[in-house]
């Protein structure tokens, strides 16, 4: 029961840097644009939040400057995407060679720099439930806002009039202009949610599951994320199932090796 406990605590851990990513994703691509780049933006994402999190050492500066991080690469694809209608496959793969080049270059002063983290806390009163409460309520604040995420990206795609317009400009964008949408606008906007997402995504890496910055410290969970966004239909219930089995089988790695 003890290893149950623990693969499952590991699972939900090793799951929130995928989860915000592919959130992130599912919102860029229902807008009708494709960003190939998330992996570079996560790296980005997470050697600034480290750099931050040492600079100032508050973990909430660094969440917000790699979420600018993200986002600042995001508006540079929307604009080749969207503006110059460059074709969106090359200008994610630029991206994603631009942001890991960025990353590994400026974070060489920080390898080897312990960084400040976010500390697994109990919630009062669920942490106690017999076995679920060790499982679900004991964990950093990212963990709890990764899994209110997703019901909040589902409400405002699914329940809003603003999701409405994300999925008419991905779906149907000359309709949707005729409609009133601002295309160009809403993919703009998509995209950059995107971007800061998947920032996000990478400063959960460097500042709630391993402390500080290494290169290549993502390995991969950029792509991981798109392919959960085509694993979940772009839904962002589906993509939290995909993350926590991507957590799980990291968690049982994690577990034989140990």
């Amino acid at each position: 029961m003890h290893d149950i406990s623990f693969i499952a605590t590991i699972a939900i851990k090793s799951s929130i840097a995928v989860l915000f990513a592919a959130v992130g994703e599912i919102f860029t691509e229902r807008s009708g644009v494709l960003n190939l780049g998330v992996e570079g933006m996560m790296l980005f994402g997470a050697m600034t939040g480290a750099a931050a999190g040492i600079v100032w050492g508050n973990l909430w500066i660094a969440v917000c400057c790699a979420m600018c991080a993200g986002g600042l690469l995001a508006l540079v694809h929307a604009y080749f995407s969207v503006t110059l209608r460059v074709d969106q496959t090359l200008a994610g793969l630029a991206l994603m060679v631009l942001g890991s080049g960025l990353a590994g270059y400026l974070g060489r002063p920080l390898i080897g720099v312990r960084g400040v983290r976010f500390a697994a806390h109990k919630l009062p009163l669920l942490s106690d439930i017999p076995f679920i409460g060790k499982i679900l309520f004991q964990h950093s604040d990212l963990v709890y806002l990764a899994y209110l995420l997703v019901p909040l990206a589902g409400w405002i795609l699914f329940h809003t009039r603003l999701g409405l317009r994300i999925r008419a400009a991905g779906e149907d964008a000359a309709a949707a202009d005729a409609m009133g949408v601002n295309v160009a606008r809403i993919r703009y906007g998509c995209t950059l949610v995107g971007g800061m997402l998947a920032g996000l995504g990478g400063a959960s890496l460097s500042l709630a599951y391993t402390p500080g910055w290494k290169e290549g410290m993502t390995m991969g969970q950029g792509w991981i994320a798109i392919a959960m966004v085509l694993f979940s239909s772009w839904r962002p219930g589906r993509a939290a199932l995909g993350a926590l089995l991507f957590g799980a089988l990291a968690a049982l790695q994690f577990f034989f090796q140990a």
